[in-house]
């Protein structure tokens, strides 16, 4: 059985920052308002004239990745592409990336685990180099929020938290004892699925009946979120992850190094921070400047943290994510 280690990291954000002055322009909001709530003071959207998409970005990310870990994109055997936000309803993002990079006709799998995203997808690829069938999988999280969310007053409960970007990560063989992924840890509880969620378009509203009703009133094209439901789930949830990768590997909230949580509203990062007696140095937090950028937000987070050289060589790092689903997850790193 191998071990799977980190080589490589990148990501990519458009060059387009709304702030949330800039979003009074279309709702009735403010700048105090959204930041007493959610922490955000600005966030990253696509510029339509950019040539900028989910795929798109999560290759330019990719490229950063793989030259980082000095592989060549003929290195990478799989790819492993989370998303919530596609270019298209079919095929997947992760071909499309294997097109751009001009990559060997490796095999791509995307995970639509929303907010968890990463941590799936990198628990997945993780599993595929410890039983020895991958030697280097390219693990990406890329979302287009802003071409998807209802820009008025009545939809800026979700509209103001989401922002677009990618990261990517190459996840490599290693047979170094104790380092690299020591667990992951993967749950879900469908019973709440309603309560963060994006209806349609799908096969229970298809393309005939969409082009039939035409219904400018219907709202179940745009994500809809019962904040405060979610927000009391999150931070039970977040804290059970971070308990059970610890208790998994006889480690205490001492141990930590780096916890990098899902960048899904400041305030729930804090209570998770003040609960486990975090210093500012060992959490890492962005979505000041990014927003949610959902399965991009953890992989964004982290190159960011090991680009500012807060993560060391042996460090404990740990990834926790919740979201959409009822979906959560954590990852427990030796760096």
């Amino acid at each position: 059985m191998y071990n799977s280690k980190i080589t490589g990291l990148g990501y990519y954000v458009p060059d387009n920052v709304v702030t949330n002055d800039d979003l009074k322009e279309f709702m009735e909001t403010s700048d105090e308002w959204i930041q007493e709530r959610t922490g955000i003071k600005e966030r990253r959207w696509i510029d339509p004239k950019s040539g900028d998409t989910t795929a798109v970005m999560g290759a330019k990310a990719s490229r950063i990745a793989i030259e980082r870990a000095g592989l060549t994109k003929d290195d990478i055997d799989f790819i492993v592409f989370a998303t919530l936000s596609p270019d298209m309803y079919f095929p997947g993002g992760g071909v499309q990336v294997q097109d751009m990079l001009d990559m060997p006709t490796i095999g791509a799998l995307d995970v639509r685990n929303q907010c968890s995203g990463f941590i799936y997808a990198l628990s997945v690829a993780d599993q595929f180099i410890k039983t020895g069938m991958y030697k280097n999988i390219l693990v990406i999280g890329s979302e287009n929020h802003s071409g998807g969310l209802e820009k008025s007053t009545r939809g800026r409960g979700v509209t103001v938290i989401f922002g677009d970007g990618a990261g990517a990560a190459v996840l490599s063989r290693c047979e170094e004892k104790g380092k690299g992924i020591l667990s992951s840890h993967l749950h879900f509880e469908g019973k709440h699925a309603k309560e963060l969620v994006l209806e349609g378009p799908s096969t229970q509203r298809w393309v005939p009946e969409i082009i039939e009703n035409n219904d400018p009133d219907d709202v179940s094209y745009y994500p809809y979120m019962n904040g405060q439901f979610v927000f009391k789930h999150a931070v039970t949830r977040f804290s059970e992850a971070i308990v059970e990768g610890l208790a998994a590997n006889n480690l205490g909230k001492e141990d930590i190094d780096m916890l990098i949580p899902h960048q899904a509203n400041l305030r729930i990062a804090q209570f998770i921070q003040k609960k486990f007696s975090l210093t500012d140095d060992k959490v890492h937090n962005n979505i000041m400047k990014y927003g949610n950028t959902t399965a991009a937000s953890v992989i964004i987070a982290l190159t960011e943290a090991w680009e500012q050289g807060k993560i060391k060589e042996n460090d404990l790092v740990l990834l926790a994510a919740f979201g959409s689903g009822f979906t959560w997850g954590s990852v427990v790193i030796r760096w």
